[in-house]
């Protein structure tokens, strides 16, 4: 079975798909940028293809569409049995569009990441036919999350197969960690709320003296909040700005902390909230019905509604047994979150589908 998988090349996510993919099926990628140097390593030369534009995710992306005969031609050259798109409103749509303007015999599987399906159709009615169009030309799609599995089957989808984007290596048991250290590492963006992140913080050092905040990551906000810690006596000198860190660096922070803070204003199934987990963080996270599927209020963390802070009464509460919710956590993931399994399934329903419809007509449009 042929599949080439189509997407940003140059994205961490996609090499991580194509480490779990080229062990079981011939595997090719087309780049609507470049590749990454693991990807490219992974891929010889004859099955990859770099479009070698600058894609915007929010839209407008003229030169991605004028990519498209390329894209096509490659295509045709390939025959694959399937394009997997990730990302449905950019390289969705562009595997929907050589497939119908090329009479391509390919089938589509398309894998939301997020904001493609619970921010951009909102944003026009445009972007909303656009969104269903993609999701009724795929044959099978893939959620990260519940939550957005029904969001995509509202909008026109058919089979939706539903499982965590989970870690490829389950890391060892918790052991010993700083009883008041906070760990925070989504995007310093306003969709990541970075400054609620610092309200909580604030409100836990007032009441822990010895609270300590490690924010690593960066974004267009990050010299704002940067001063806005040296500026404020409750924060100066407790929270530190590390950047973005590799991955060996971001482990060791995991293994520490013993809180991990995430408080997005929108968001499917986190990946970075499952490596908290699974290093045994206690998560603080946002009211969001993904987050919903990971932590039960107040049993395996704290789920903070709309303009709520964390009450330092609960949070203290739950440091009585943090390390048994450490442990559970832990073993939660082991469980219901690696990748690996997953993606094994995921291979299998494609087998399935192929064989189900080789004695069918393709319909290409």
């Amino acid at each position: 079975m042929k599949l080439v998988l189509l997407g940003d090349g140059e994205s961490p996510h996609l090499l991580k798909w194509a480490r779990a993919l080229a062990p079981r099926l011939e595997l090719y990628a087309a780049s609507s940028r470049g590749f990454a140097p693991a990807l490219a390593e992974l891929l010889p030369p004859e099955r990859r293809l770099a479009l070698d534009t600058q894609p915007s995710f929010a839209g407008g992306n003229v030169a991605v569409l004028r990519s498209l005969p390329r894209l096509a031609r490659w295509l045709h050259q390939v025959q694959p049995d399937w394009v997997h798109a990730h990302y449905l409103t950019s390289h969705g749509t562009l595997a929907w569009l050589a497939r119908a303007l090329w009479r391509l015999p390919v089938r589509i599987v398309g894998s939301a990441w997020g904001s493609d399906i619970l921010v951009t159709p909102e944003r026009s009615v445009l972007m909303r036919a656009l969104t269903r169009r993609v999701l009724r030309a795929c044959t099978l799609c893939t959620s990260d999350s519940l939550h957005m599995a029904e969001r995509m089957r509202a909008l026109g989808a058919g089979e939706v197969m539903s499982f965590p984007f989970g870690l490829e290596t389950l890391p060892e048991p918790p052991g010993t960690k700083s009883e008041h250290l906070f760990f925070a590492n989504r995007g310093l963006e306003p969709i990541y709320a970075p400054q609620r992140v610092l309200a909580a913080f604030e409100l836990m050092a007032r009441a822990w003296p010895q609270a300590e905040l490690v924010v690593a990551n960066d974004g267009s906000l990050r010299a704002a909040l940067e001063q806005q810690v040296q500026h404020n006596s409750s924060l100066a000198g407790r929270v530190r700005f590390v950047g973005r860190l590799d991955a060996a660096t971001q482990a060791r922070c995991y293994r520490q902390a013993r809180w991990y803070l995430s408080l997005p204003v929108s968001d499917s199934v986190s990946v970075s909230v499952l490596e908290a987990m699974a290093h045994g963080c206690v998560p603080l996270l946002s009211d969001l019905p993904a987050n919903r599927e990971l932590v039960t209020d107040g049993d395996n963390g704290l789920i903070l509604a709309d303009g709520q802070l964390p009450d330092p009464a609960a949070v203290q509460a739950m440091a009585a047994r943090a390390a048994t919710i450490a442990s559970a956590n832990h073993a939660w993931v082991a469980r219901q979150a690696m990748f690996d399994p997953a993606v094994e399934r995921f291979v299998a329903r494609l087998h399935a589908l192929q064989s189900a419809g080789a004695h069918g007509r393709m319909r290409v449009a």
